[in-house]
């Protein structure tokens, strides 16, 4: 097949265009194309509007981070500004690659892939940087000492299973910007506190919401939903943890899995007066 691509590219005129398949984290998955009309491509449309175009491309054969900026048209049935506002393409996967567009069905010639990072919009277009797989590299490997535990609730260091802590419920009333009625009274005070909420229906469909605390079928939202929810809308939510050791003995009888020093003493050990 690359041999094939590359006498393809050899030859005095191509028919080539550049793809993008993006899935965001919700599970919607959109193709767009730099062709002059839309191509389908393995039961995926891919779109002549917004019109996108890539920067140069760059590659490498090391560990240096592969990158690329793509930028494009706000359009209201392709990438529309309020769902950039919202959050739905941030950490999209991106793959990018090119194809004939005489014969789409002949395959692709995979160019990159990676994920989407920094997403910005001005007036009627967009930009947005891809990242590449060799990015996770550049996170931080050394964990620091901390009192508080350094994993999420549920994950494979915390071992809490979530899926018990968990709940389906509907929006009963919209009590504030960021204050919701929910259809089920947590198990336990403030439960859902430093949770999340995942809205499954209405117009924030697929987006999340830390939750800053919970008292009985009421859930405080560390900042308002992207969109106007309204009564009935479902949701999913999950309980979360303050990261505390007793929080993690007493409340998820975890203590064994704790991903901190809760006893290491402070930066301000040196600084105490005696007897303190």
């Amino acid at each position: 097949m690359e041999t094939e691509f590359a006498a393809r590219l050899a030859a005095d005129t191509t028919t080539f265009a550049f793809c993008w398949r993006v899935v965001r984290f919700d599970g919607v998955a959109l193709g767009f194309t730099s062709h002059d009309r839309d191509l389908e491509i393995e039961g995926l449309v891919y779109r002549s509007a917004p019109g996108i175009a890539p920067s140069a491309i760059h590659l490498s054969a090391g560990l240096e981070t592969d990158s690329m900026d793509v930028t494009g048209a706000l359009s209201a049935d392709a990438i529309t500004e309020a769902d950039l506002a919202a959050g739905r393409y941030d950490g999209a996967q991106v793959e990018l690659f090119m194809t004939d567009w005489e014969m789409p069905e002949a395959g692709k010639l995979p160019l990159m892939r990676g994920q989407l990072g920094t997403v910005s919009h001005e007036d009627t277009a967009f930009s947005a940087e891809l990242r590449g797989p060799m990015h996770v590299l550049e996170r931080p490997v050394v964990e620091l000492l901390s009192p508080e535990c350094r994993a999420e609730l549920g994950d494979p260091k915390c071992r809490v299973d979530i899926a018990s802590r968990s709940a389906m419920a509907e929006v009963s009333e919209i009590a504030g910007p960021q204050s919701l009625r929910v259809s089920v009274v947590e198990p336990a005070p403030n439960a859902f506190g430093y949770g999340m909420v995942r809205f499954l229906s209405g117009a924030n469909s697929g987006l999340e919401r830390a939750i800053l605390s919970s008292a009985s079928d009421m859930i405080q939202l560390s900042e308002p939903p992207a969109f106007a929810c309204a009564p009935g809308d479902a949701i999913e939510l999950r309980q979360g943890c303050d990261k505390r050791f007793s929080t993690c003995r007493n409340r998820f009888a975890n203590a064994a899995n704790f991903q901190g020093e809760p006893h290491v003493p402070g930066n301000d050990l040196l600084t105490r007066y005696p007897g303190l």
